[in-house]
């Protein structure tokens, strides 16, 4: 997911979708443990996914503050 449609989630969904991810991530690295991991590439794309969710929550706390 781009960021650009992250910015259209509302605070409970990104969080969420945070939530989600981080347990994928978690799944994916279990996986990678025991050797059963396929595609090595997801445990990249799901950091970045995680990434960029928290850079738009970050986003929107401090625009928050600003105003």
């Amino acid at each position: 997911m781009r960021a650009r449609e992250l910015r259209d989630l509302t605070d409970d969904e990104l969080e969420r979708r945070l939530h989600d991810t981080r347990q994928e991530l978690f799944n994916l690295r279990f996986q990678s443990a025991t050797g059963a991991l396929e595609n090595s590439a997801r445990l990249r794309t799901t950091k970045r996914e995680i990434a960029r969710i928290l850079t738009v929550r970050h986003e929107r706390e401090s625009s928050l503050e600003r105003h």
